[in-house]
């Protein structure tokens, strides 16, 4: 049954994984406008990011009652099933050395608003030995809720809090951000929030946090570490960009009912299918110009190539601190 399979898939949550972070995301809405906006975001992310037989799948989104998702709690919500193909997203090592199907990632994603789990996995080629699990509640606070998410006191011990604030562009590259998602810019005509300031948190209302948990586990001997901080360091660009997009698409989504969403997402399901067998491509791509060695890339393995270009990588942030 339907129940049983998302049992089997959240019953192998680790307890035991290595890197475990808090994000905390402070956004200038109101509890029921980050719903409607965090919706019409991703639909529209999502469309930015598929073409060339590459991005988002939808393969099912339905209804969901569950006592196994959130343990001790029984949640109702949309149940969302995805397929992200993400080769061309990928650093130029991993696309030389892995297979294809190292490159497809299934997304199950439980949605009972303010609480939402996410789990990715790679069956096609890392099987169980990968996954990552994000899980999220949204408080309307300013981050100061020290377990928004009833995590266990091992996992607590474990813990890293990061506060990440959508004013700030330090973790953003290049073409993340443009004037009309800057909210340092961006004014709302429609509700009249913003440009804001640097001290916005301390000075804005209404005030919310997304408290998201992140685990990350990468199973391969001498890898492991390296491949959780990485996807770990990844996270704090990702949420910032997301969350700068909501915010600032607000008077597109606004006056949008949750019905209209829900339309909305239903067109964006069917336009993710052709845009994917169109052949432009969307979005962001990795950089192909800064190659980790002038070797064949088979005769490098994973580990070595994965450390020459980490090294690569600190000289040239050095480089550009000298």
């Amino acid at each position: 049954s339907k129940l049983c399979r998302a049992r089997r898939r959240s019953a192998f949550l680790p307890f035991d994984v290595m890197i475990i972070k808090e994000y905390r995301v402070l956004v200038p809405l109101a509890l029921d406008e980050y719903r409607r906006g965090q919706l019409f975001a991703v639909a529209e992310a999502s469309k930015n990011e598929t073409g060339g037989g590459e991005g988002v799948e939808v393969m099912k989104r339905e209804e969901f009652t569950s006592s196994m998702i959130k343990p001790g709690e029984t949640i109702s919500g949309i149940y969302t099933l995805k397929f992200y193909r993400l080769k061309s997203k990928s650093p130029w090592i991993l696309r030389k050395l892995l297979p294809d199907g190292a490159f497809i990632l299934r997304e199950d994603c439980w949605n009972a608003y303010p609480y939402c789990k996410t789990i990715l996995t790679n069956p096609e080629y890392m099987g169980n030995n990968f996954y990552i699990i994000i899980e999220s509640m949204h408080i309307e606070d300013n981050g100061t809720t020290p377990n928004a998410l009833n995590l266990s006191k091992n996992l607590l011990k474990n813990r890293e809090v990061i506060m990440l604030d959508i004013y700030d562009e330090k973790y953003l590259k290049k073409g993340d951000t443009t004037p009309e998602t800057n909210p340092r810019i961006f004014h709302s005509k429609i509700t009249g929030r913003g440009p804001l300031a640097e001290d916005w948190a301390q000075t804005t209302e209404p005030l919310m946090c997304c408290y998201k948990v992140v685990q990350v586990l990468f199973k391969w001997r001498g890898l492991q570490t390296r491949i959780e901080r990485l996807a770990h360091k990844q996270y704090p660009r990702l949420f910032i960009k997301f969350h700068r997009e909501t915010f600032c698409w607000m008077d597109r989504w606004y006056d949008l009912t949750m019905d209209e969403i829900k339309e909305l997402e239903d067109r964006t399901a069917q336009q993710l299918k052709r845009q994917i067998i169109d052949p432009e491509r969307r979005g962001i791509c990795a950089d192909d110009d800064e190659l980790p060695s002038r070797q064949h890339p088979r005769s490098l393995s994973l580990a070595t190539a994965i450390a020459r270009s980490d090294r690569r990588s600190k000289q040239q942030g050095k480089d550009a601190n000298a």
